[in-house]
């Protein structure tokens, strides 16, 4: 695994203090506690993440960055419900999604995360608009209704004029403002987005940037994944990941 480090107990220093009920606190949208990953590679035990613990507010715009190999990849996935951790917890909106089976995370990833992935992961052959519906189709919202709501979102994201577009007749920035506004079209507790600007130039990056402060101020709950520190110090809050441990928490604005 590429996210594989030694086992190191996590120093204190580091951590957000324990909250008093349930071991979370209900005041939090995610809540981790002591949350360990532990892969079995053949005989051995790779540790990813070492009893990570920290809380996240609604309405925080947090940038997780650390180097390839530091279990920041491995901590974007627990967030975004596609694995669970191999010990500790994980409160979402005051669900214990550490517990959950693989039919309760997906139900979980579709209401409460809207994902935006660097490679935009669009259908070629769907338009803007279609795009955008996806998520509304997988929860079985009625045509009309889906239709208005990608509106919607795409005018959200000044893409208003595209909506009839496919992939191919759109630039990068517009993809990804596609992709950003298919991720909010179910009105998601988190914005995750992974290496959002790894695919764009640096002034296209600059504008999709400039989109997740505006996202942000409208009262959306923003996470970055990213190992590029001038996009992380577009958040207000940054968490540096190292060798599976919080090597840093601090807010920046």
């Amino acid at each position: 695994m590429s996210d594989a480090t030694l086992t190191i107990t996590p120093p204190e220093s580091v951590t957000t203090p324990r909250a008093e009920v349930n071991g979370h606190d209900p005041r939090m949208l995610i809540s981790m506690r002591n949350i360990w990953k532990t892969y079995q590679m053949g005989t051995e035990k790779v540790h990813a993440l070492h009893g990570v613990s920290f809380d996240i507010p609604r309405g925080e715009y947090i940038a997780i960055i650390g180097p390839s190999g530091s279990g920041k990849s491995t901590l974007m996935n627990l967030i975004g419900c596609l694995d669970t951790p191999s010990q500790g917890e994980y409160w979402l909106n005051g669900k214990n999604v550490s517990e959950m089976d693989d039919d309760e995370l997906a139900r979980i990833r579709n209401q409460e995360v809207g994902f935006v992935f660097q490679t935009f992961n669009l259908l070629a052959r769907a338009t803007a608009l279609h795009n955008v519906e996806l998520p509304l189709i997988y929860g079985g919202v009625g045509a009309s209704q889906r239709h208005e709501m990608a509106k919607k979102a795409l005018h959200a994201v000044d893409l208003t004029e595209r909506m009839t577009h496919k992939p191919n007749e759109l630039s990068g920035g517009q993809r990804q403002r596609v992709a950003i506004a298919r991720a909010l079209v179910n009105h998601p507790s988190i914005l995750l987005a992974d290496e959002p600007t790894g695919a764009l130039d640096s002034h296209t990056s600059m504008e999709i940037m400039d989109l997740f402060e505006r996202l942000h101020s409208e009262g959306n709950t923003i996470i970055v994944v990213t190992h590029e520190h001038d996009i992380a110090e577009r958040a207000h809050r940054v968490i540096s990941i190292r060798d599976g441990l919080i090597e840093k928490d601090e807010r920046i604005k």
